[in-house]
């Protein structure tokens, strides 16, 4: 997945979505800035967001998700959005 590009607008989302850690910081992983997006960011922010990442790289963001950032119904939401019904399982964490 190509890097979503720091500019005003996503600084903004990445401020909001990922708080806990500077902007630059947040977009230089875009799978897992993605993650959060989907978990968290509002109609605006993902139509903001969307026109950096296209359907296979959004895609790629969810099959390639860390686990424990987006929720059951999230995921639910945005594997059907991108055509794969029924979701598959969430990923999760595994010890050992």
């Amino acid at each position: 997945m190509k890097p979503i590009p720091l500019n005003a607008e996503t600084e903004q989302i990445a401020r909001s979505l990922v708080w806990f850690e500077p902007p630059e910081q947040a977009l230089a992983d875009p799978v897992r800035f993605m993650a959060y997006a989907m978990a968290r960011a509002t109609h605006e922010q993902m139509r903001t967001i969307r026109r950096y990442v296209t359907d296979a790289e959004f895609r790629q963001a969810l099959d390639n998700a860390p686990p424990g950032i987006i929720d059951s119904r999230s995921w639910a939401y945005w594997n059907s959005k991108l055509g794969r019904y029924p979701a598959p399982p969430l990923p999760s964490r595994r010890f050992g």
